[in-house]
């Protein structure tokens, strides 16, 4: 899992009813707007899924909104990201099984496809715990795997990757 040190800049709003004239309550006040805003935010194309705001670098002058009077700060900061990279390999556990391949959840992904196609000799046993099996092997729900990313995409509407995986090469598999 590769993650990222980035330095941003996003725009704060405060409402004016959290205003106050002593310096202390406005600065938290900021940071609590900023975390949740990133937790809002969840993720996105350039950066990748936003794991913790790790350091407040500038709170620029705020501007007033004239409609709102609420308060606009340019707000200068670090984060640690984690953006998905084709080839990578990755651990994360199995969280539905389908006929033609697996839904993994690794860390904040929570998209990731692998085909039947892609799973060499595992065969699917239907009924009420669906499995995949290969010998004494087997992929069931809550399954530990490491696997590699084959390609991904970003979806907008739903602010997270998509990623496409294989269970092809060496040392990769159930864990």
């Amino acid at each position: 899992m590769v993650f990222l040190q980035t330095e941003m800049c996003w725009n704060v709003v405060i409402s004016a009813g959290q205003l106050s004239p002593k310096g202390l309550l406005l600065r938290k006040s900021i940071i609590v707007r900023l975390l949740e805003d990133v937790t809002n935010r969840k993720a996105s194309k350039e950066h990748g899924y936003y794991i913790a705001v790790n350091g407040l670098k500038e709170i620029s002058d705020g501007k007033i909104r004239e409609l709102t009077g609420d308060v606009l700060f340019p707000v200068t900061f670090t984060c640690i990201t984690q953006r998905p990279m084709k080839g990578e390999i990755l651990v994360g556990s199995v969280e539905k099984i389908l006929k033609h391949g697996v839904f993994l959840k690794s860390g904040p992904m929570e998209n990731i496809f692998m085909p039947a196609k892609s799973m060499s000799d595992y065969k699917y046993m239907g009924g009420e715990n669906p499995m995949f099996m290969k010998d004494y092997s087997k992929l069931e729900k809550h399954t530990i795997v490491r696997f590699k990313v084959m390609g991904f995409c970003w979806m907008e509407a739903d602010r997270q990757f998509r990623l496409l995986a294989t269970m092809a090469g060496d040392f990769l598999g159930p864990l």
